[in-house]
């Protein structure tokens, strides 16, 4: 293994009825927080009521903005910073999924600072300071209620940056299964390639050394694997529910990376094409990580083969190392049609045109990868592997 530090402040609260603690959660830090979320269905679900409930029993009072949508936006980033500077907001609460939560740390990190909180997506510029964040979860998907990043669209690029800091963790997060019950499968099957994808950037790794983290993204992905079906088969399954939940923290919280090296190659080359045609991430990443492995697979077909065999079950008897991953990739395409995903462009409605803006902006801050590295040729290469 290579040297590691692991540091992970967030404190999970897990289990049935906890996103009624939120307010006794949330005084622990302020009495006056930003609500933030996304559409109507957390109205529709009783989420919204029970979680306002909450915090006006504690004593939390609070202002509210909606409208996050999948790949959130800076100009409702920037409504938000507005709004805590001149309420005298002190705390920002999510409720929703990674979109909702990822916007909350933008508005928690812009809010104290004096320049425009795009700077951090752009420049090395990082925040000094951020307003403290505590989450509801409601999307198991992005793993951000549990890691130091966020991703945030730019409408006139557009433009689709992340950036990292350790200020960014959330002080709690509660994961409460029942939240999941009326999701829809769309994005249950979005979501679930999403923490699928979060295991596999860490998995493939050029590091050999790595047995212990090996098994565990292995059995990662594998429960995943057999409980997402549970879930779009009978939508009020709490146990499904809650080992889909957990392993979409697990799968990004930073456990199952450490003392390896991570790609996270398809996950920039996802970001530009859901920045161009607003795909949803996850169902963006069920058409580029196929191809993606395709494209690298001669790199270390090791691994490849391993994860054909160890995932999938794929029996190496009387196959070539070669067959056996090709099975496994067939495996991993066929696994996201039955999640309702699309596994090509075409299918995607989505076409060339944009291949050789994408691929050059994908690469504008250097190649990406370990597991292969990759330039602007590679990446253009994979986008018509998609296709």
């Amino acid at each position: 293994m290579i040297d590691f530090t692991w540091y992970n402040p967030t404190r999970i609260i897990f289990g049935r009825q906890t996103h009624l603690r939120v307010g006794e959660e949330t005084s622990v830090y302020s009495k006056k927080a930003l609500l933030h979320y996304g559409g109507k269905s957390i109205k529709a679900s009783g989420t919204y009521d029970g979680i306002v409930k909450s915090l006006t029993d504690a004593g939390v009072s609070f202002v509210e903005l909606g409208g996050v949508c999948p790949n959130p936006r800076l100009s409702l980033v920037r409504q938000g910073i507005d709004l805590c500077r001149k309420e005298g907001v002190d705390f920002i609460l999510a409720a929703g999924g990674g979109s909702v939560i990822d916007s909350a740390k933008a508005i928690a990190a812009g809010a104290p600072y004096k320049g425009d909180v795009w700077d951090f997506y752009t420049t090395d510029r990082k925040p000094e300071t951020v307003l403290p964040i505590g989450v509801v979860l409601t999307i198991p998907a992005a793993g951000s209620e549990s890691s130091d990043g966020s991703v945030i669209t730019r409408e006139e690029g557009p433009d689709k940056r992340s950036f990292i800091s350790s200020l960014l963790y959330p002080r709690f997060a509660i994961l409460n299964p029942e939240l999941c019950y009326t999701l829809p499968k769309n994005q249950i099957g979005a979501g679930g390639a999403d923490i699928l994808s979060h295991v596999m950037e860490r998995y493939f790794s050029p590091n050999e050394e790595t047995d212990l983290s090996d098994r565990l993204c292995e059995a990662a992905m594998r429960s995943l694997i057999h409980n997402l079906p549970r879930v779009l088969e009978n939508p009020q399954d709490y146990d499904a529910w809650a080992e889909v939940m957990w392993t979409g923290n697990v799968a990004h919280n930073g456990l199952l990376g450490k003392g390896r090296m991570e790609d996270w190659a398809s996950h920039g080359i996802e970001h530009e094409l859901s920045a161009v045609y607003d795909i949803a991430h996850g169902a963006g990443l069920a058409i580029v990580f196929p191809a993606w492995m395709k494209y690298v697979s001669k790199s270390h077909p090791g691994k490849m083969a391993r994860f054909a065999c160890q995932v999938f079950g794929i029996s190496p008897e009387d196959k070539t190392e070669e067959e056996v991953i090709r099975l496994g990739i067939c495996c991993l395409e066929n696994f996201f049609k039955s999640l309702g995903l699309s596994v090509t462009l075409k299918e995607a409605g989505i076409g060339r045109e944009a291949f050789d803006v994408m691929a050059q902006k994908a690469v504008m801050n250097g190649k990406l990868g370990s597991f292969q590295t990759l330039d602007e040729k590679d990446v253009k290469a994979i986008y018509e592997l998609a296709e």
